[in-house]
């Protein structure tokens, strides 16, 4: 099950970070590291720092970006601070734990990490289900990164030793990439029917999105609104086929 606990960290820049992350995860059992477009390589600082934990590196997954780390992860976990414009569904470190580890046995999951000067962007927070912020010393919450890593890890490894038959997901939820074919869906329905202007789309699809986070659909439930949004398309289309028809001398008009 850990095994499908998948760290992802975003934009590293410095080597000895990932080494220390794959320490961080073997000493809780996790081995398996996406890096998402990162700044540098894992070279022999990496291993230096890994102190025994170099299989993970020998083995980390490089992408090119964080949709292309999560796509095939139905349940996503970004670490962010509080200080946010909008607000998205918070985890304390314990529920991210227990939350990944009851998802992980159906399948991959993610814990995503962001860049050491600036951690994640508005637009890779949005891609995640969850937010986990750490309940550092407010006056001084300088934690490093293989820091953040190893507090996450530590709870999800709890989390599975003391799971029970309770704590695992029986329920099927979308995975990243199929979220993203929605959230994309759905945009391109509502500037059909206008609800959305393109030139002036404001924050409609961040405040949906953060929506379905916090509600946290499930596949069978994502489904049906997908059929629904592809309803509400057929009958755009008509409609502005009908119209076409009435002003447009050159379309043949049917008896």
């Amino acid at each position: 099950m850990l095994s499908n606990i998948r760290v992802v960290l975003v934009g590293t820049s410095h080597p000895g970070n990932i080494g220390s992350t794959a320490r961080a995860m073997k000493t809780m059992g996790l081995s398996t590291l996406y890096l998402a477009e990162p700044k540098v390589a894992p070279d022999g600082h990496s291993v230096a720092l890994a102190a025994g934990a170099s299989d993970i590196l020998k083995h980390a997954v490089t992408v090119d970006s964080l949709a292309d780390a999560i796509a095939d992860c139905s349940l996503v976990i970004a670490t962010s601070a509080r200080s946010r414009t909008l607000d998205w569904p918070m985890l304390d470190p314990r529920q991210a734990g227990e939350k990944l580890v009851a998802s992980a046995v159906n399948g991959p999951v993610a814990i995503v990490f962001g860049r050491e000067n600036n951690g994640l962007s508005n637009e890779e927070l949005q891609k995640c289900n969850y937010h986990v912020a750490i309940p550092a010393n407010p006056e001084y919450t300088s934690l490093n990164l293989a820091q953040a890593v190893q507090i996450i890890c530590y709870e999800a490894r709890v989390a599975f030793l003391n799971q029970s038959p309770e704590v695992v997901e029986t329920v099927e939820y979308p995975l990243a990439k199929e979220q993203e074919n929605f959230f994309n869906h759905l945009e391109n329905t509502l500037l059909s029917t206008g609800f959305i202007v393109k030139q002036h789309p404001g924050q409609v699809m961040t405040k949906l999105r953060r929506l379905f986070s916090r509600a946290r659909i499930e596949s069978q439930e994502m489904n049906i609104l997908r059929g629904i949004l592809t309803s509400v398309d057929k009958k755009v289309t008509l409609a502005d086929n009908a119209q076409q028809a009435q002003y447009d001398p050159a379309v043949k008009k049917e008896d």
